[in-house]
């Protein structure tokens, strides 16, 4: 594959702040993947800031230990435009590691009720080392149209939910 980046586009509708303010809640990021790969938030609050990072549990079978958790530090936080992470782990000294792919969400607002959705992901800084033993993108062409309309599946039930 010559490019080093997949990306899908929907429409969901909803309004921008909604789709970013459930694409911002970590606790909502396993309803959203496609791969069934992203169990649960670790750290459950708020991605409010470039910076801040946020740890998820994760399975996948052909992982050493299946069961695993990626730190995840937030690239982008453009509210409600844009946000989006660099996975890593954290090694047992507590220093992060990065291998160079990152998700991002880009929302366009169509109108009050409606946002045009784009999720990339880019792995054109993975260094050489690392294509040598994983291969990118690590899942079918699918997955990220699923994960939109899992997106949107979730967006249409928060504005549904009565508030408190």
């Amino acid at each position: 594959m010559a490019e080093e980046n997949v990306s899908a586009t929907l429409t969901v509708a909803e309004p921008v702040a909604r789709v970013f303010a459930v694409l911002a809640d970590p606790t909502t990021h396993p309803a959203i993947d496609g791969t069934g790969w992203v169990r649960e938030a670790v750290d459950r609050a708020p991605l409010t800031e470039v910076g801040q990072v946020f740890r998820i549990g994760m399975y996948h079978p052909n992982h050493p230990d299946g069961h695993y958790e990626m730190a995840n530090e937030v690239r982008v936080c453009d509210p409600p435009r844009a946000i989006g992470w660099l996975p890593g782990q954290e090694k047992d000294d507590g220093h992060l590691e990065f291998g160079g792919w990152t998700w991002r969400y880009d929302l366009v607002p169509l109108g009050p009720s409606e946002t045009e959705v784009t999720l990339t992901y880019d792995w054109s800084a993975v260094p050489q080392f690392i294509r040598e033993y994983l291969h990118f993108p690590p899942f079918g062409p699918e997955h990220l149209t699923t994960s939109l309309q899992h997106l949107a599946e979730l967006a249409a039930r928060t504005s549904a939910e009565p508030s408190t």
